[in-house]
């Protein structure tokens, strides 16, 4: 194992963002590429908005895409406690530090760090008042995806609140330094604290850790990142869909990261092997359902028979499509065509309830179209006595029928497949409708002709 240590720090607030999905993934992909250790830590100072319930959708939503932490809440460590609210004791010993140094000094209630440099006077437009600001040294942050930039701090900060809670900026280094963690990847959100950070780290005497800060994510459509309110930006949504973690995970992956030869899916394992910094873009990614519901397509067509049922099942169940006495057989020769179809598990209902469903829904706006070409009854009328005859009720024999009645007729076979299709199915589109027809079977699909034509 490399000495690499790299942390995930989210605040349980309910929800587990795509934004902080991402963050989390790309420290865990360093960790895993380096043989480092990935941390997580629950940043849960905030009292009155964290909840059990909140930590539970948080470690879920990680445990779901497949983000296993080396060390954190319920694997432990060398480096505890995990939470934030728990750490009390340390935070207080490094508050000792800066005192007895001399940096920190009280004003309106709270503590405030001091910084080294020139004081002076000076009009500060936001405030609209005269200010005290500090000239000091530049900090040069060398940034793994970023690069060289320099940020010099002109105030003194909170790091302690007038509740005596800690600031964000002091508990976020102390348990950097505490946790010995040597690279921090994290939004480019960030980057404007990290002034501040390292002036905290050098007050300790401690090297800063290598800082990477990852491009943001903007919204699928409109200026601005995405935020937790925008349409699928939240990762319980994919699970309770029933998209692929692993497809989610791989989508999410190239959010900001590319593997350099214009590939889009990639297992797990390509990923941690390729992953590094120099890989991570500087320029903003924008999010695209389109793109990962193309990519959850992929990874269903992949997946076998078995595997795709038992994904299946519980929510075809949970709509009301088949019950528990489904017949086995028929599911999985139903599934099997509809496999291919499939975008994501939650368009299964509407994509394969008709074979199951005899009160199935008649699409209006196909049913308009295939009138406008012929009569769907008259075609169906005519062509019906022809199936009957068919036996056994196989693709390759109602071909043959449909082909000798076609020409019998003067027809060409493809104008009796839209009236066919849309009186047993009520779409305009799906599996091929001969292998359709075929697992449906003779019965169904002769009732169902019948019916139509009625």
């Amino acid at each position: 194992m490399s000495d690499v240590r790299v942390r995930f720090a989210p605040s349980p607030t309910g929800f587990f963002h795509i934004g902080s999905a991402r963050t989390a993934l790309f420290n865990w992909l360093y960790a895993r590429h380096t043989g480092g250790t990935f941390v997580l830590r629950i940043e849960d100072t905030d009292r009155a908005r964290n909840t059990d319930e909140a930590l539970r959708v948080l470690l879920e939503g990680m445990r779901w895409l497949g983000l296993d932490w080396d060390e954190g809440p319920d694997v432990g460590g060398d480096f505890g406690p995990y939470f934030q609210s728990q750490r009390q004791a340390i935070h207080d010993a490094y508050l000792k530090k800066l005192d007895d140094a001399g940096r920190t000094y009280e004003k309106d209630g709270a503590i405030w760090f001091k910084l080294e440099g020139e004081r002076y006077t000076a009009y500060d437009k936001f405030l609209e008042a005269e200010v005290e600001k500090v000239k000091t040294k530049p900090v040069v942050i060398d940034d793994a995806v970023r690069g060289r930039v320099e940020r010099a701090e002109e105030r003194d900060f909170v790091i302690v609140r007038k509740d005596g809670s800690p600031a964000f900026h002091f508990v976020n280094v102390v348990d950097d330094i505490a946790m010995q963690i040597t690279h921090v990847i994290r939004g480019e959100d960030h980057l404007s604290n990290t002034s501040k950070h390292v002036e905290l780290f050098n007050a300790f005497g401690v090297e800063p850790p290598k800082f990477a800060h990852i491009p943001l994510i903007l919204k699928e459509q409109g200026p601005g990142k995405m935020s937790k309110r925008d349409k699928g930006a939240l990762i319980e949504e994919y699970e309770s869909r029933g998209f692929l973690a692993a497809a989610v995970r791989n989508y999410i992956s190239l959010l900001g990261w590319n593997p350099k030869d214009e590939r889009e899916k990639l297992d797990i394992g390509e990923i941690i092997e390729l992953f590094d910094f120099p890989g991570i873009n500087r320029g903003n990614s924008r999010f695209d359902e389109r793109k990962l519901s193309a990519l959850n397509a992929e990874y269903l067509r992949e997946l076998n028979i078995e595997s795709f049922t038992f994904l299946a099942r519980p929510l075809l169940n949970e709509a009301g499509v088949i019950g528990e006495a489904v017949d086995e057989d028929y599911l999985q020769s139903v599934l099997t065509l509809c496999q291919p179809k499939a975008r994501s598990l939650d368009t299964l209902p509407e994509l394969c309830g008709y074979f199951f469903l005899d009160d199935y829904p008649m699409d209006e706006k196909t049913g308009t179209k295939i009138a406008k070409k012929a009569d769907p009854k008259a075609l169906l009328g005519e062509v019906l006595p022809s199936l009957k005859n068919v036996e056994p009720f196989t693709a390759d024999n109602l071909k043959a029928a449909l082909e000798a009645h076609a020409e019998a007729q003067g027809q060409k076979v493809f104008a009796y497949f839209p009236a066919l299709r849309y009186a047993t199915s009520g779409q305009g589109g799906g599996p091929d409708l001969l292998p359709m027809l075929e697992v449906m079977g003779r019965e169904r699909v002769l009732a169902r002709i019948q019916k139509f034509v009625d």
